[in-house]
């Protein structure tokens, strides 16, 4: 224990605690440093508002960008845009673009190109409808017709023995299908009060109009098409059964029954015609019929009573017939006695669809006053091309 003793003359009650004078130096210390803090935060406030000030001074203020990226072919769109609405055509007259599906602006009937960005919503629009042309080979050409070789033997072959000599095997032969490219036309007409809004989107309006014309057309060709200034169907070539199939001509198979589908094992028929196709062929069949054949189809059960026809669990999937994909086209036949309502087959090899990839649009302000016509044009053809790849169901007995 610390032994406290007074001073002579002092009072020990009244001398200060030990320790006191350290703690008023360090309250005092503690009180600076606060001191401190509060005028540099006061400083760095004011630098900080003085920098905002002359920021917003030197800023110079610009129009917010329309696009994120730079839009190339925004001239001819500009251009084409004006020629839509009013007829003015020297935008266009001198504009040259360069890109692999227009090559010249100008054409010589007085027609313009349309630009990419619209014709890319056109062959958008007609791939994702209800056509042959979803499934079917698509190519693009520069002349008036497209040349398909198609290799329809099999290479010779044999057994050989070390000693013995080799026999000349067979040689393949080959097949030249031409598709001659047709003309195909659209022409929508709006008044010429619409156009002149600005707010109405005529590009849109346009593609719309001259996809679904396409479409209608198309579609009716890629199925029943003559070869006379248009398309050759998938129905044109001659029918055969399959047991007697020869090319250049389409196997069938029956349904059992003279003027419907079978009333006992309906969905034989469905099962042979699957099987009449190769297997090659087999691994992307896909059938095709239109709406009334589908709904006929649709109650279809086997032998064991399920159902044959599925829908697709995902949206925008296509139903599945015995697990192959369904594509419904309104143009094939309905249901009737010697028809042919159900396609089944690798349209992806058996039907090529070939077009020229520029697409014309000529203004004609003076045929229906007070609206405008747009006459637009495009060349395709189309035809089989692999008849050993397509095979159709007929109904009748045999």
């Amino acid at each position: 224990m610390t032994e406290r003793k007074a001073r002579a003359g002092t009072d020990v009650s009244t001398a200060p605690e030990p320790g006191a004078e350290v703690k008023s130096a360090m309250a005092g210390f503690l009180n600076e440093i606060k001191l401190f803090q509060a005028e540099v935060k006061q400083s760095l406030q004011h630098q900080e508002e003085r920098l905002t000030m002359l920021n917003q001074k030197t800023m110079t203020y610009g129009r917010p960008a329309l696009s994120a990226s730079a839009e190339q072919d925004a001239p001819h769109q500009k251009a084409f845009d004006a020629y839509l609405r009013s007829g003015d055509d020297d935008g266009l007259r001198g504009l040259v673009l360069e890109g692999k599906a227009l090559n010249s602006a100008v054409a010589a009937d007085g027609g313009y190109l349309v630009d990419p960005q619209t014709a890319d919503s056109i062959r958008s629009l007609l791939v994702s409808t209800s056509s042959l042309r979803s499934v079917a080979n698509v190519v693009q050409v520069d002349a008036s017709s497209f040349d398909v070789l198609v290799d329809r033997t099999e290479v010779g072959s044999g057994w050989a023995t070390e000693t013995a000599a080799q026999a000349e095997t067979s040689t393949p032969a080959l097949e030249r299908i031409s598709i001659k490219l047709h003309e195909l036309s659209a022409m929508p007409k709006a008044s010429q009060r619409l156009l002149d809004d600005s707010a109405f989107d005529v590009e849109g309006w346009l593609a719309g109009k001259i996809a679904t014309r396409f479409l209608r057309a198309e579609a009716a060709a890629f199925v029943n098409g003559d070869g006379v200034d248009k398309p050759r169907g998938i129905m044109l070539p001659p029918k055969v059964a399959q047991a007697a199939w020869l090319w250049g001509s389409l196997g069938y198979v029956p349904t059992g029954a003279a003027a419907d589908f079978a009333s006992t094992n309906a969905a034989d028929c469905i099962v042979n015609l699957v099987y009449a196709l190769g297997a090659d062929y087999r691994a992307n069949g896909t059938f095709v019929m239109n709406s009334k054949t589908a709904g006929a189809v649709r109650k279809m059960k086997d032998a064991d009573g399920r159902f044959m026809w599925s829908d697709g669990l995902q949206a925008g999937e296509p139903p599945r017939l015995m697990g192959y994909p369904v594509l419904i086209c309104e143009d094939m036949p309905d249901v009737a006695a010697n028809a042919y309502p159900i396609a089944f087959g690798d349209f992806a090899t058996g039907y090529t669809i070939a077009e020229r990839p520029d697409l014309r649009i000529l203004r004609d302000p003076f045929s229906a006053k007070p609206h405008v016509l747009f006459y637009a044009n495009k060349r395709v053809g189309g035809d089989v091309t692999d008849y050993a790849a397509i095979k159709l169901l007929k109904i009748a007995v045999s």
